[in-house]
């Protein structure tokens, strides 16, 4: 039993910290963005994803209007371009739809 607690806690350590549709991995967006992991997760968490990864274009305006001003209280450089170009590179069914 210990060798199992002890081989689960390794991977977890392993394990890059996930979030959001598709289970984006926050650390690297977070570098992306300038912000620290903590703070993209605090962000991200005021954001509805659409479970079917088809968000419509209010949905992705609404995500937006939290999400984008919540960063850049951590990072003023953070644009809307900027942002969309990191989330796209992280999204696992590829670039939303304009």
């Amino acid at each position: 039993m210990r060798r199992s607690i002890l081989a689960l806690s390794v991977l977890t350590l392993a394990t890059p910290a996930l979030a959001g549709p598709g289970d984006r991995p926050t650390d690297l967006i977070s570098a992306d963005l300038g912000v620290t992991e903590a703070t993209f997760i605090a962000c991200f968490s005021g954001v509805s994803p659409d479970p079917d990864h088809d968000p419509t274009g209010a949905t992705q305006q609404a995500n937006k209007a939290v999400l984008l001003p919540c960063l850049q209280q951590a990072n003023p450089d953070i644009t809307n371009s900027a942002l969309d170009i990191v989330m796209d590179r992280y999204r696992p069914e590829g670039p939303m739809r304009p």
